[in-house]
């Protein structure tokens, strides 16, 4: 600006010093604004009357940078001033209300601040003020809502605080009032009524509470009211007067108390009814279907219940319809099929049965459909594969079943289609990607099969790909470059041969789930290329070979499962710089060059799996540094040698560890500080001392300690499963062989096999003697039993077998003995092996072999007294009519683990090993708990060798369980108890018996199951139909289905190619983990 003035006009050097605070982008000011001009009239944003006389101000969109200075006072004339959508700052000048003349304000979006000064009563000629969006706080000044001819209001985007003068009911000409997006606070004035012109009100986005008042309804003129995000409470009195004219009704995000009124149908020319997330409860009033108008219907996260009205069918011109989180009960009324402007339709997270109608499918403008998490079922109309503009189908979570239309996706835009954990079956639509826009393919959780089509590895919008847990065959696809996926699972399916390297295209990729399939080969070293990997899933295959060393380049790796493969090599140092690992499962592989030192260097590391491997050596002292672990720490079965190293009692949040079967030596005191631990298994290594008392009190310690013979106990009681640390072994040496041997077996072995041993003892001994041997069971015990029986009388009887007869004995209330008797044979059969066999019988106990209680040999019986298992046989539970027990999944899954602990122990924890030749249903007894405890073991057979094979002298087992190799042999090794704990197996998944009426002849359950899974893979057709609705939660059928092929593995025919007991064990507690 020049420094002299040659024109003394009032005009001109008001506007040009208000000009002199701004800086200004755009050249209109700086061209027209002059000196030299004898009238500002002229100038860009200036307007002036027929005297000369500016009289509006319109500077919006200037780009002006600065402050609107006091020099705006001098405008006495002003009318207008539009100074909105620039870059002012400071204050709201008070000299503005020398401006009387002012009906116009409008300075929105700017970076005013302050108060809106009080003096702005002096502008009684104002009818549109606009102060939104800008820094402005304080009060509304009670002042500015008394002048009498105002219209429209904004102050909305500011952060006002206060209460709503009540003095707004005097502006009786008030046609908008928008005081949204403050901090205002109070209650909606009552004298809001009196606004008898008012067609919109905006309130929403502040901190008002109260109750909707009632005059509300005297607003005959209201078009539009917005009151959410407030805390509003009480219930809503809308629509009891003349509100046919209102059109938007927003109300969400609140705290009513009540429903929704049915005088809102009163509302005729509604079309937009929002209430989302305001605790509305009740019904859906079906007068909501009077609002023929209605475009827009947005009700969700409330507690609606009941059913939803058909009537809102007759809403023809509803295009949205949201009604999701809520109760909804009931199917879909078949009336939405009519609204044929339908667009979006959004039903999830109810309570819905049923199908989805026919007529929805072919609402030609339909868009979106979410119907996730209900309980709809039934199969898909072709007709959804002809809607052109579908773009998102999530259906997730119900109970859909039969095929997806298999033109699905060529007449459509689709973009989402997200059907997991459903039950489809049938192959996957061939041309889903064809409109080229497919974001999210989400299949998994159902029972779809064949192959993965090859459209979807060329699908490069692709962002999201879910295919897990289904039965899908064959390769898996190659992919195309695609920048855009970071979410690819295909676990817990079929899939066969190797991993394309055309994987290492994805090169956004995040999580890479293959885990639970059949891959072959080598690991590529293409997945080096995955730089944004962060979870990588390839667990439970048969991969081979080292881990690629290119993985070192994904250094962003969080979770790295190759759990349960034939890799081998070591674990590379270049994985070092994984810094963000939390979780490395290695187990199950041929690892080895022993436990890397380096692995310290992962400080985040909370979930370390490395059983099962060949790592050997020492546990590395650096193991303590890794003070983050907490789920689990598995070194079991490594070879590990040495003693634990005292850095290990760093891990104070450790909850699990397991050390077993290595050759790991010396004190387990170290343990003792690992105050977390509630699970830890140390069982087949050569600790010896004393055990923390701390580890005895913990969930199955009793397995937890077991072939460690130097570990004892400090304190001993009755219920000890340690030998005590001062134990006493003299005493033990006056004792007799067979008081030994039939004390110990006290704890363990049965019937046939006992007695008979026995016998042979007894005849050879005390063959003239009529009367009870003085050093059998207790005599008070016997007293009291037969008390108990009255003799033995039949009416106690519980039951009869070709072996002999069983009494039920109530010795008290809380001990009650069966009680075998057995008639001797008059055969005899002696030789010195049998008193060894009965000496080593006598060694053996576990939780889940049956117990004895005591027993007593006359001249031509004897009686064995068992623990009382109340809940039977096994088979009883499972095959008999009366079924008193409804056994659920987990009792199902924890009898078939207690069984395999069992046998595992009788065949590689005892020495001789025992195989006990006869596992069937009625040879597993339950305990209250449903703890199974196997019995019977009359024609068990100890092997003397360590050969996997013995010779009877009579054929043994039962038809339906005997292995194959054993139907016209004698031969019986550990592998025939695996056939038979198969068959168990079965008819607890089935509950059909080993040779069920139902197969055809010649077919028994292992034929029948593996021909079923095998040629079609349908779990249905095994499973138990009382467990249908259990195997409808993916964990639950993931523990079915590892069960069954446990079962079938068992069951080969090859006696060589079957699992041990051991492998059992290892297979079943993984599969529990990765379902928890």
């Amino acid at each position: 600006m020049p420094a002299c003035l040659a024109l003394d006009d009032v005009l001109t050097l008001a506007l040009l010093s208000l000009s002199q605070d701004w800086n200004v982008g755009s050249g209109d000011i700086n061209s027209t604004w002059k000196l030299s001009d004898s009238t500002p009239c002229s100038w860009a944003g200036v307007h002036c009357d027929h005297a000369n006389n500016v009289n509006s101000l319109n500077l919006s969109r200037y780009s002006i940078f600065g402050q609107l200075g006091p020099d705006i006072g001098r405008l006495i004339h002003l009318q207008s001033i539009d100074l909105s959508y620039n870059n002012m700052f400071e204050k709201i000048p008070p000299e503005l209300n020398n401006c009387s003349m002012l009906e116009y304000i409008d300075i929105t979006t700017n970076n005013f601040s302050g108060e809106i000064p009080e003096s702005v009563r002096n502008l009684q000629d104002l009818k549109y003020v606009d102060l939104s969006i800008n820094l402005l706080s304080g009060e509304i000044p009670k002042s500015l809502l008394e002048i009498p001819l105002l219209e429209e209001v904004y102050l909305s985007n500011n952060s006002l605080s206060g209460s709503i003068p009540s003095s707004i009911g005097n502006i009786t000409n008030l046609v908008t009032l928008d005081l949204a997006f403050n901090q205002l606070s109070g209650t909606i004035p009552m004298s809001i009524g009196n606004c008898s012109k008012l067609e919109n009100l905006y309130l929403e986005g502040n901190e008002l509470r109260g109750v909707i008042p009632e005059s509300i309804n005297n607003l005959e003129n209201l078009l539009d009211l917005y009151l959410e995000d407030n805390s509003i409470g009480g219930t809503i009195q809308l629509g009891s007067g003349n509100c046919k004219k209102l059109s938007i009704l927003s109300l969400s995000f609140n705290n009513f108390s009540g429903g929704i009124p049915s005088s809102l149908g009163n509302c005729s020319g509604l079309t937009g009814f929002f209430a989302v997330g305001s605790n509305l409860v009740g019904s859906i009033p079906s007068t909501l279907g009077l609002l023929h108008s209605l475009s827009i219907l947005f009700i969700p996260e409330n507690q609606l219940d009941g059913k939803i009205p058909p009537q809102i069918g007759n809403c023809k011109s509803l295009e949205e319809l949201h009604l999701n989180s809520n109760e909804l009960e009931g199917e879909i009324p078949s009336e939405l099929g009519n609204l044929s402007k339908l667009r979006d339709l959004r039903l999830y997270e109810n309570l819905l049965t049923g199908k989805i109608p026919l007529g929805i499918w072919k609402i030609q403008t339909l868009e979106q459909v979410h119907i996730y998490i209900n309980n709809l079922s039934r199969e898909l109309p072709l007709e959804m594969a002809e809607l052109k503009h579908l773009k998102n189908i999530s259906m997730f979570n119900n109970q859909f079943s039969g095929v997806i239309p298999q033109s699905l996706g060529i007449n459509s835009s689709l973009v989402v289609l997200d059907v997991t954990y459903n039950n489809f079956s049938g192959t996957l639509p061939p041309n889903l990607c064809f409109g080229k826009q497919l974001v999210r393919l989400n299949t998994g959780g159902n029972q779809f099969y064949g192959s993965i089509p090859p459209d979807i590895g060329r699908c490069t919008t692709l962002t999201r790909l879910r295919l897990e847990e289904n039965n899908f065959t064959g390769p898996l696809p190659d992919f195309e470059t695609n920048p855009n996926l970071f979410h690819l699972s295909i676990n817990n399916n079929n899939i066969s041969g190797a991993i394309p390297s055309s994987f290492g295209n994805c090169t956004n990729l995040s999580l890479l789930d293959l885990s639970m399939n059949s891959l072959t080969g080598l690991m590529p070293s293409e997945l080096g290329n995955l730089v944004n990997l962060r979870n990588l899933f390839l667990s439970h295959n048969t991969l081979k070979g080292p881990l690629p060393h290119q993985l070192s380049n994904c250094n962003k790796m969080i979770e790295f499962d190759v759990g349960y493969n034939f890799l081998n090599g070591s674990f590379p140092s270049i994985f070092r710089n994984w810094t963000e690992l939390t979780t490395l499962r290695l187990s199950e592989n041929n690892f080895d060059g022993g436990i890397p030192a380096f692995l310290s260097d992962f400080k985040r590391l909370n979930d370390l799996q490395l059983g099962g491997n060949k790592f050997g050596g020492n546990i590395p002292k650096s193991i303590g540094e890794l003070v983050d672990l907490m789920y689990d720490l598995n070194l079991s079965a490594n070879g590990l040698i040495g003693e634990l190293p005292r850095e290990i009692e760093n891990l104070k949040n450790l909850v699990k560890l397991d050390l077993s079967w290595n050759n790991l030596t010396r004190s387990i005191q170290v343990l003792n500080e690992l105050s977390s631990l509630s699970e830890f298994n140390i069982s087949y290594n050569s600790f010896e001392g004393p055990v923390p008392l701390q580890l005895t009190n913990l969930p199955n310690s009793s397995l937890s300690f077991l072939g460690n013979p130097g570990l004892c106990i400090s304190i001993f009681t009755e219920r000890s499963y340690l030998r005590p640390c001062d134990t006493n072994s003299e005493k033990s040496k006056k004792l007799s062989e067979v008081a030994i041997a039939m004390i110990a077996l006290g704890s363990s072995i049965s019937v046939v096999l006992l007695l008979g041993l026995i016998y042979i003892f007894f005849i050879r001994k005390i063959k003239q003697e009529a009367t009870i041997n003085e050093e059998d069971s207790s005599p008070s015990l016997l007293n009291m039993v037969m008390e108990a029986t009255k003799n033995l009388n039949d009416q106690y009887i519980i039951g009869r077998g070709a072996q002999g007869v069983v009494y039920k004995a109530e010795l008290g209330p809380d001990k009650i003995l069966a009680i075998k008797k057995f008639v001797f044979a008059s055969d005899e059969a002696t030789s010195s092996s049998m008193t060894r066999e009965i000496q080593t019988l006598g060694t053996i106990r576990h939780r889940n072999l049956a117990k004895l209680e005591g027993c007593w040999l006359r001249e031509n019986y004897g009686l064995i007294a068992y623990k009382y298992m109340p809940n039977g046989s096994l088979h009883d539970a499972l095959h008999e009519n009366n079924r008193s027990h409804s056994l659920e999944w987990n009792i199902r899954n924890k009898i078939a683990i207690g069984i395999a602990h069992g046998l595992a122990y009788l065949h590689h924890d005892c020495d001789p090993v025992i195989v006990h030749r006869d596992i069937k249903t009625t040879n597993i007894l339950l305990d209250s708990e449903m703890e199974p405890h196997i019995a019977d073991f009359g024609i068990a057979k100890l092997l003397d060798q360590p050969s996997t094979s013995t010779q009877s002298i009579y054929v043994s087992g039962t038809l339906g369980y005997i292995a194959p190799e054993n139907a016209y042999t004698t031969t019986k090794g550990k592998e025939s108890d695996v056939y038979s704990y198969g068959v168990v197996l079965l008819e607890l998944i089935s509950r059909k018996k080993a040779l069920d009426p139902s197969f055809m002849e010649g077919t028994d359950i292992v034929n029948w199951a593996r021909s079923a899974w095998e040629e079609a893979g349908l779990l249905d057709e095994i499973v138990d139909s009382e467990l249908a609705d259990e195997i409808s939660n993916s964990d639950v059928t993931k523990q079915v289905t590892a069960v069954l092929l446990v079962a079938l593995r068992c069951t080969l025919k090859d006696p060589r190619s079957r699992l041990t007991m051991r492998d059992v064990i290892k297979h079943l507690n993984a599969d529990a983990k990765k379902s928890t």
